[in-house]
């Protein structure tokens, strides 16, 4: 198991517990957050942090994936926002430290019509 792994595991139970201190310990000071969905980006731990902490609503996180190697981790959440659900996934890069973070939040969308024949739907 890679140390930015466990860095990662620790940063998603901070972030559900809402426990700040062990998060912002997880970042490395010039942490840079990117969204290239919004195109934001967010650098510094402490803009970071705070971007979290005044995330609207009641939200939960449960990690279904992580796949990491030195250096790197991508994780696959589901995230909840009272009754909304929605899937995201994480790109983390760092040592011991999380140095960069870019998110993924893709939204639902229905299939074109015409595949019905190949596909089963869940």
């Amino acid at each position: 198991m890679t140390d930015l792994r466990k860095t990662v595991e620790r940063f998603w139970a901070a972030a559900e517990a809402r426990d700040w201190d062990t998060f912002a310990g997880t970042l490395a000071e010039d942490v840079v957050y990117t969204l290239p969905q919004t195109r934001e980006r967010i650098s510094g731990r402490e803009r970071y942090v705070q971007f979290n902490r005044e995330y609207p609503g009641d939200w939960h996180l449960q990690i279904e994936r992580m796949v990491a190697e030195p250096g790197q981790v991508v994780t696959w959440l589901r995230f909840t926002v009272g009754l909304e659900e929605m899937y995201g996934i994480s790109f983390f890069t760092g040592t011991e430290r999380i140095g960069s973070i870019t998110d993924f939040w893709p939204e639902p969308y229905e299939p074109p019509t015409g595949r019905d024949h190949l596909t089963e739907r869940y």
